[in-house]
């Protein structure tokens, strides 16, 4: 009877012990036929669950934002039969995979095999500052609170691989970053303003010896204790704050900073991603993710053409298809394009209708992005605009679908509620952000 009882007690316990492992790592749950079925005792052989497609694929991330307002109609949603009056001097090309792009994107063409295009994007926010903060929180800005990014809410809801580099970096972004939002700062990004002299600050001086170091290191632990002992346990910004001089200290010491010096990249590889400050700041991304960096965000501003849309995009937009279209190829060369995940985004479009400045004005309703590696389905395209690229009309997706993409790629559970300050709950998908699960193979 007792042994009964007890192989009874243990059956149960390994079947809610599998429920609670499914639920914390997929993020499902038994259906209910399921459970009832348990609760009744009856067996069940054989039972398998599966993680859905892509899920926990991407280790790293590598978001680039194109700050501005990048026009989709000349990169990644063309309308060849639209003519002069939408294309302009515009022309289409097909990539190997099939897709259509603009004629400026020649190296993602030939990459496009690699590549899910989303081209049903949708805003509710028309200006530059509310368009990306949108678009990197997937939350609407609001003065009373800062949301986290995507950055910040995978450095804090996913464990640094490693742990003397920080979890999230972000490459020549322009004030007003959200960064780790109302998390601890220590969730926040390290900051480089130009991938070409990295970090400049970081280094200690050069008469200073160990031994000085330490010794400087043991004073401001001294002159601080007391203040810690009062406020340590009850203010988790003090908390932070000495977390934080911890990390910068390891980071000071790590053979793994050098990370940052690009000067150590033969010249071949500065050719490939090309000479601009952006291509800088791929391959800069690249070796970061290299060394098991969770998520890295570089930004690239000047999209804003409301005048000469394609003298711009002539100047422009092959450099970003030299640089990005380098970053995947050599990701995937190295063997570490199926381990991240790279996305290209923005915060609206353009104007479907040219300007009398021959520009393409702020346009909300209707844009495009794309991702590549990390799990997600090569040669192909998710959503549909109309004729004009001026209405989503298959599969309209928003901020906080995006992110939540982010989460599932990389095994992250989107809807998980964490609270603010003031007690209040979000997630890393936004309000009801879901996965776009069409995109991973």
């Amino acid at each position: 009877m007792g042994n009964s009882n007890a192989n009874k007690l243990n059956d149960l316990s390994r079947r809610a012990f599998m429920a609670d492992t499914a639920k914390a790592l997929f993020g499902v749950t038994i259906g209910s036929s399921l459970a009832e079925m348990y609760g009744q005792g009856a067996e069940v052989e054989h039972q398998v669950v599966h993680a859905p497609a892509g899920f926990g694929k991407a280790k790293s991330v590598i978001y680039l934002f194109m700050a501005g307002g990048l026009t989709h109609i000349d990169t990644f949603d063309p309308k060849p039969d639209m003519g002069t009056a939408t294309m302009g001097k515009t022309e289409t090309i097909r990539g190997a995979s099939g897709i259509e792009l603009g004629h400026y994107l020649k190296g993602l063409g030939k990459c496009s095999s690699e590549l899910s295009v989303i081209r049903s994007l949708n805003s509710t926010q028309g200006a530059h500052s509310p368009g990306r903060y949108f678009m990197r929180t997937g939350y609407a800005e609001r003065s009373t609170i800062t949301h986290p990014s995507s950055g910040g809410w995978v450095n804090k809801m996913k464990e640094k691989s490693n742990t003397s580099l920080p979890g999230f970096v972000t490459v020549n972004c322009s004030n007003g970053h959200p960064g780790e939002g109302f998390f601890e700062p220590s969730y926040g990004p390290l900051p480089v303003g130009d991938a070409t002299k990295g970090l400049e600050n970081v280094k200690r001086r050069k008469h200073s010896t160990e031994e000085k170091f330490q010794k400087q290191l043991d004073l401001r632990k001294k002159l601080d204790q007391e203040f810690d002992e009062k406020f340590h346990q009850g203010y988790k910004n003090v908390r932070a704050y000495n977390g934080m001089y911890d990390s910068a200290v390891k980071l000071m010491k790590s053979e793994d900073l050098e990370v940052f010096d690009l000067s150590r990249e033969d010249q071949a590889m500065h050719k490939l991603y090309g000479e601009s400050n952006f291509g800088k700041g791929c391959l800069l991304a690249r070796r970061l993710v290299e060394k098991k960096v969770n998520f890295v965000e570089v930004e690239l501003g000047g999209f804003d053409w409301h005048t000469d849309n394609f003298t711009n995009a002539e100047q422009q937009l092959p450099m970003v298809d030299q640089a990005v279209s380098a970053l995947i190829n050599d990701l995937k060369q190295r063997g570490l394009l199926d381990s991240t995940l790279v996305v290209l985004a923005s915060e609206f479009g353009r104007t479907p209708k040219i300007n009398k400045n021959r520009g393409r004005d702020h346009f909300p309703q209707a844009f495009s992005a794309m991702l590549a590696g990390g799990g997600v389905k090569g040669g192909y395209v998710h959503g549909k605009t109309d004729e004009k690229a001026a209405n989503v009309i298959e599969d309209q997706v928003d901020a906080g679908d995006l992110n939540a993409t982010i989460a599932h790629a990389m095994g992250l559970q989107h809807d998980k509620v964490f609270y603010s300050p003031s007690k209040r709950p979000f997630k890393m998908g936004g309000k009801e952000g879901d996965p776009i699960t069409s995109v991973f193979a």
